[in-house]
């Protein structure tokens, strides 16, 4: 079974209802292909590196699934059609990094600093 790391970019204008409804469209279709979702990140609103149909910022979302290749055949399938998309990317991994958290807000990670510090004594 291989494990692949999947990122979606949706319009920046994608209200956060059918963003949650695009995560469970294609998780149905990795769980359809006997696939499974190891992990869902809901990167939020991100700026673009350069402006892709008219956006500058994207929604991102990212999922860790592990399967079998034809589920990955069907999601980008699926995907090259959805007009809520604005790009998708796949990477076959060896492992999971399932502590990294990769775009956490910076005054969430201080808050968590501080009460580790303040808990100390």
């Amino acid at each position: 079974m291989n494990l692949y790391e999947h990122t979606i970019v949706a319009r920046q204008d994608t209200s956060p209802a059918q963003v949650k409804s695009l995560a469970e469209k294609y998780t149905k279709i990795v769980e359809k292909n006997d696939g499974e979702i190891v992990q869902t990140e809901d990167w939020g609103l991100l700026n673009l590196a350069y402006t892709i149909k008219k956006n500058k910022k994207g929604i991102y979302m990212h999922f860790k699934i592990k399967g079998a290749g034809k589920i990955i055949e069907e999601l980008e399938k699926n995907e090259a059609i959805d007009k809520n998309l604005l790009r998708y990317m796949t990477v076959r991994v060896k492992k999971f990094d399932l502590e990294a958290k990769y775009f956490s807000r910076k005054d969430e990670y201080e808050k968590k600093e501080y009460k580790k510090d303040y808990n100390r004594d």
